[in-house]
C-alpha cells in the first residue's frame, strides 16, 4: 500500500466502493423497471401475490380463460434473482404468479375474485405458516383499467372483512421468471408426487405443498 493509502486518502477502495454502488443502482433501476415482456396476440398479462406460488399458480391454472401461468419474482431491487436471494428477506421481491388470459373468455375482474378467495389479505408478510415479506400480498396491475378494478375490488373486500386489508397495489415491475422446479410445482406432483389436476373448473382442494 502507498503513504496515500495508509493515511487513509488512497483512491483504490473508494473507486471500488464507488463501482459497486454504481452497479448496485443499475441492477435496482433495471429490476424497477416495468414488465416489458409481451403477451400472445389477443392476450393480456395479470400479476397477483398472494403468499406461497406454488398453489396460487394452480388456482389460476385451473380458471377458463387463463392460458398460460408462470411463477416467479417481482417489485424487488435484485436484478436475476433466485429464490435463495428472495428468501434472505433483503431484497423485497414478492413470489408472484403472471397470468396470460383472453380477456374474451375471461374478466379481469374474475381473477381478482381468485385472488382473494385464495389467501387471507389481513395478514402481514404472512400467509399461514409461510412468514417473510415475498409473501406479502398485493395486485400488480399492466393498465390504468386493471388499476381501477383492482382498487374497487378492494373496496368491496373491504366492506366485509372485519380486519384491514394490507394488500399493495402497484405497476407490474420486471419479472423474473423462478427456477424451472418452481413451475406448474403442484400439477407436476409437488412435494410427495401426487399430482393435482389443473382441469379448469376443477374444485379439488389444493394441498398447498403437495
Amino acid at each position: 500500500m502507498n503513504w496515500l493509502g495508509k493515511l487513509g486518502l488512497g483512491f483504490g477502495n473508494k473507486a471500488s466502493e464507488i463501482s459497486s454502488m454504481d452497479s448496485s443502482s443499475s441492477s435496482s433501476s433495471i429490476a424497477q423497471g416495468p414488465d416489458e415482456d409481451i403477451p400472445a396476440p389477443g392476450q393480456e398479462f395479470a400479476q397477483f401475490g398472494a403468499g406461497c406460488f406454488w398453489g396460487v399458480e394452480l388456482a389460476f391454472q385451473r380458471v377458463p380463460g387463463v392460458t398460460k401461468t408462470e411463477v416467479g419474482y417481482s417489485q424487488g431491487f435484485l436484478h436475476n434473482p433466485t429464490y435463495n436471494d428472495i428468501c434472505t428477506g433483503t431484497t423485497n421481491h414478492s413470489e408472484v404468479v403472471r397470468v396470460q388470459f383472453d380477456p374474451k373468455e375471461c374478466s379481469y375482474d374474475n381473477l381478482l375474485d381468485m385472488f382473494w378467495s385464495r389467501h387471507n389479505p389481513t395478514t402481514l408478510n404472512r400467509q399461514g405458516n409461510d412468514v417473510g415479506t415475498q409473501y406479502r400480498s398485493g395486485i400488480y396491475f399492466y393498465t390504468p383499467e386493471q388499476e381501477k378494478a383492482a382498487r374497487e375490488s378492494l373496496e368491496r373486500q373491504q366492506k366485509i372483512l372485519d380486519r384491514k386489508i394490507v394488500t399493495e397495489i402497484l405497476p407490474a415491475k420486471k419479472f423474473y421468471r423462478a427456477e424451472e422446479y418452481h413451475q406448474q410445482y403442484l400439477a407436476k406432483g409437488g412435494r410427495f408426487g401426487f399430482k393435482q389436476s389443473t382441469e379448469k373448473g376443477c374444485n379439488d382442494p389444493i394441498r398447498c405443498y403437495g
